[in-house]
């Protein structure tokens, strides 16, 4: 994604729709992220079939999307966003960190979850992010979120099996890449880490969706735990 500085041209600007049934947070929301060059707040919607209806419509990079909504909730909006056919990057709004329905979101394809008491630039920060490709959970949340999902599946052993034969067909570049995803680290870290571009880098996260069927990289690193990797 292009910088912001005088040699950096025009900016791009990261298309984001709000989707929450408090009309103040939505006024919150749009009154944090407007005003900046680099994100236009292209649209709100009150509940999660409005949600799913713009988002089919506008088409924005990224949807800011409440969990407890009317009508339809915030999980099975994620759902449904994930199945169009250019899906943009999904952050569920949740009021506690350690809500059950924040793990099933992410399993139902959102990029990551924010806090509604996020400060701005935290929030600016994680839609610049998310918009990028990068994860916006920290590794310590990552691996929470791991053990929670691992934790409440009896059948782990099945599940272990069944990881290591997706990842079996990943190359050793892809292994490594995934590896380093399941660790919780950036495109920009992994780069480093790897000796590889940043463009290099997000061409085998692309792979590593195609190759897993997955549509997030938590969902990644949720394979690479299972299979005993990280």
């Amino acid at each position: 994604m292009a910088t912001l500085g005088a040699m950096s041209g025009p900016v791009t600007p990261i298309r984001v729709l709000l989707v929450d049934d408090d009309p103040l947070v939505r006024s919150a929301l749009a009154l944090m992220l407007g005003g900046r060059e680099e994100i236009t707040v292209v649209g709100e919607a009150g509940d999660g079939e409005a949600g799913v209806n713009e988002a089919a419509r506008l088409s924005p990079d990224v949807v800011l999307m409440d969990i407890r909504m009317p009508r339809l909730d915030g999980l099975e909006a994620t759902r449904r966003i994930q199945a169009l056919a250019s899906p943009p990057r999904v952050i569920v709004l949740t009021t506690f960190d350690a809500d059950d329905q924040v793990v099933a979101a992410l399993a139902a394809g959102a990029d990551g979850f924010l806090l509604k008491d996020t400060p701005p630039p935290d929030l600016l920060a994680a839609v610049r992010a998310v918009a990028d490709g990068d994860p916006m959970l920290s590794p310590s949340v990552t691996r929470t979120l791991i053990d929670r999902i691992r934790d409440d599946d009896p059948a782990a052993d099945s599940r272990t099996t069944r990881a290591l034969e997706r990842l079996d067909v990943l190359t050793e570049r892809e292994a490594e890449v995934a590896r380093a995803v399941g660790r919780g680290l950036s495109n920009a870290e992994i780069a480093a880490e790897l000796f590889l571009s940043v463009p290099t880098v997000k061409a085998h996260v692309s792979k590593l969706f195609e190759k897993l069927g997955t549509t997030n990289r938590v969902q990644i690193a949720i394979c690479v735990h299972d299979a005993g990797w990280v």
